[in-house]
């Protein structure tokens, strides 16, 4: 299964490169810059959600735990994307 999941892994990933090596240059540092905003991005904001849940007057673990727990599962999800190894 291993096996199986390292390929198909490797498959996408080679698909993604020859979809952006034959798209419009423009259009694909338009994706590239906003990917790595996001990445960039991501973290801090679950950071500071989390800072800020024990900081507030309302009980910690609240809505703002929870924004940081969504934030946390976003950048969980694009760091297992395959974008970042062909960007």
């Amino acid at each position: 299964m291993e096996k199986n999941v390292t390929e198909e892994s490797r498959n996408a990933t080679e698909t993604l490169r020859r979809i952006f090596r034959d798209m419009d240059p423009a259009k694909a540092q338009e994706i590239r810059q906003c990917y790595y905003a996001v990445m960039d991005n991501l973290r801090p904001l679950a950071d500071l959600l989390e800072i800020e849940d024990l900081n507030t007057g309302d009980e910690p673990g609240g809505i703002l735990i929870h924004e940081h727990l969504l934030a946390i599962t976003a950048f969980d999800a694009m760091s297992r994307s395959q974008l970042g190894a062909v960007l």
